[in-house]
């Protein structure tokens, strides 16, 4: 039984709404330790661990990338994938305003705005991920299939 109340925020609410299982994981949150600090405290691969960033081309349009925990991200690659000059991650504020919710704790899910999704393709082969519930401190897992059909993003090769 858990101790602590989880929080209900727009991700959580989307996630209900289209009736996807999920289970919530409060932790303790450090600024700037990241997924990595998630994983060790919760004794999870980081790998499994899902990064979201939000990130603008060129003309400053946003679209979310989603990326294993212990990797990088290739703006030059999504880029030529994405068929566009420049990616790079938007500066805290503007991400979010894109978003709706605060650096730290962005999920892909419940955004304010409708942004285009890009995914790293072996994310799509893990049977269950690890991603931010939409608060700092807070992380849910969900089968990888239920996110991938919920968020219809765009698989991509961009790990380094």
């Amino acid at each position: 039984m858990k101790t602590a109340k989880e929080p209900v925020t727009q991700a959580i609410r989307v996630l209900r709404a289209a009736k996807v299982p999920f289970e919530g994981h409060p932790y303790k949150y450090v600024d700037g330790g990241g997924t990595a600090q998630f994983a060790e405290e919760m004794g999870v691969d980081e790998h499994l661990v899902i990064k979201t960033l939000i990130m603008e081309d060129e003309k400053g349009n946003p679209l979310i990338v989603l990326m294993h925990g212990d990797r990088q991200v290739s703006t030059q690659a999504l880029a030529r994938t994405v068929g566009v000059k420049r990616i790079a991650p938007c500066a805290p504020k503007v991400a979010d305003r894109h978003s709706g919710y605060q650096v730290g704790g962005t999920s892909p899910f419940g955004t304010r705005h409708t942004m285009p999704v890009y995914c790293e393709q072996g994310i799509a082969a893990l049977p269950r991920i690890y991603i931010n519930g939409g608060k700092r401190g807070y992380i849910i897992s969900l089968d990888t299939q239920d996110a991938l059909r919920l968020l219809q993003p765009t698989l991509v090769e961009m790990a380094v």
